[in-house]
């Protein structure tokens, strides 16, 4: 019930309830990107593809020779260091404009449009797959940075961890259907009377229909708000952004927790994203399992992250968002160490180990984005997570660019999977020197009950 204050209704809370809501569907729309496409999908088809252009098993790239396997690591590295370049300036433009539901719209649409383009994908035209996968992957990371720069806009800093995990949990539930969905028509495509790789294509395509859908939601259904505390620069919007965004450069020393937990983010958020983003290809490549089954594995990990965001939203309401962050990295360790020693083809294991994914994953980012969110300084939100989503979900660079040097070097996925174990480490050890209460004062924000 809404708060009366002298005698006039303060609606404020009933109308952030409202946007909450709608802005729950835009991580069910862009979480079947995320799973489908780069979680399952992407990375072993694109091998399927590299291994018919293969000449003694090699694929000449900007004149580097590379491995088959090693291909969606690099395609995702290259497309990190891309967004690392670019985002910043997006941000710098969403905090310029009251028209952010229209930016997060505008960049799902597109990213939709380059992952839809995935479908025409065949013969041993991975160039094609390559750039596309990078164009999609690129708006995908656009719309996330605005996404998240709408969630301290639409909620109090105490109702905050609430809400984010609420939101994974909507984005693990939505991909989680369409992946099941697709685990059908994958692992049966002979009774549906087609190839797998049609198969594969078609899921590709669902993926990108489902993006550009459910993403109208959100874009009815959130309000926008006018920009605030916007410094004064001169010129046109473009040179105006390139100016605010100098001057938050400038500015970010004196927001020294913040930094110190960027670059945490920066370790441990790219050891989550590699497991993720090469999970499938590891299942596959060195485990010896079928395409179908790793679908399947994805599936529960999908389904258990759902609780488990929502277990850990529940956890740091009452322990803090840092204390249960710090857990969750703990089990990532875990995860990567057994990931060494788990037998080929042994079903058990692998799925003990997908449910253990599900578990921790939806917690720790969850929590990172609405923990990040406190340490923000009011009306620079887009530009801080623009930052933050230069090493956020689907885009590592450290991650994905040693798992595939590693192997490179040793032919193995099994030594490659347990190198991200140091990510989680240096992760862990610079988020224990992260001050929140400071950095919460730093940025201005009100302190929440329990931090």
């Amino acid at each position: 019930m809404s708060e009366v204050q002298g005698g006039i209704a303060n609606l404020k809370p009933l109308a952030q309830a409202r946007e909450q809501k709608a802005w729950y569907w835009y991580d069910w729309a862009n979480s079947a990107f995320a799973t489908t496409v780069a979680g399952v999908l992407f990375g072993p088809y694109l091998i399927a593809i590299a291994e018919e252009a293969a000449v003694d098993d090699r694929v000449s790239v900007l004149g580097l020779s590379l491995a088959p396997g090693a291909l969606p690591a690099y395609v995702v590295t290259f497309s990190t260091i891309l967004s690392a370049l670019i985002l910043p300036l997006l941000g710098a433009v969403a905090d310029r404009t009251a028209r952010k539901k229209d930016l997060l719209a505008g960049f799902a649409w597109a990213g939709a449009f380059f992952a839809a383009l995935l479908f025409f994908l065949t013969g041993d035209n991975w160039q094609f797959g390559a750039l596309m996968f990078i164009a999609a992957n690129l708006c995908f990371g656009a719309s996330a940075v605005v996404n998240d720069s709408i969630l301290p806009l639409i909620s109090t800093e105490a109702d905050r961890d609430r809400v984010s995990s609420r939101g994974w949990a909507y984005g693990y539930a939505g991909g989680g259907l369409l992946l099941a969905v697709n685990f059908v028509l994958v692992s049966f495509h002979d009774s549906f009377g087609m190839s797998q790789g049609m198969a594969v294509r078609i899921s590709l395509l669902s993926a990108a229909l489902w993006w550009a859908a459910f993403a109208f939601i959100p874009w009815r259904g959130l309000t926008n708000h006018p920009p605030a505390d916007v410094e004064h620069v001169e010129g046109g919007v473009l040179q105006r952004s390139f100016g605010q965004l100098w001057i938050t450069l400038k500015e970010m020393r004196q927001y020294p927790v913040t930094l110190t937990f960027l670059l945490a983010y920066l370790f441990f958020n790219d050891g989550i994203q590699t497991v993720i983003s090469q999970a499938s290809v590891y299942g596959v490549e060195e485990l010896g399992f079928e395409q179908g089954t790793m679908l399947g594995v994805y599936l529960l990990v999908q389904f258990v992250a759902v609780g488990g965001a929502l277990l850990f939203g529940r956890i740091a309401a009452a322990r803090g968002a840092k204390r249960t962050i710090l857990g969750g990295l703990v089990i990532w360790m875990l995860i990567v160490t057994a990931g060494l020693f788990i037998p080929e083809k042994s079903l058990v294991p692998l799925l003990l180990l997908g449910a253990s994914i599900g578990l921790v994953l939806g917690g720790t980012q969850a929590l990172a984005r609405s923990y990040y969110s406190l340490l923000i300084p009011r009306g620079k939100e887009a530009e801080y997570f623009s930052f933050y989503h230069s090493m956020e979900r689907g885009t590592s660079w450290f991650g994905t660019l040693v798992f595939g040097v590693v192997y490179q070097m040793t032919d193995s996925y099994r030594p490659a999977i347990f190198a991200l174990i140091v990510f989680f480490i240096l992760g862990g050890l610079l988020l224990m020197r992260v001050d929140t209460a400071r950095g919460i004062r730093d940025a201005g924000n009100a302190t929440p009950r329990v931090i």
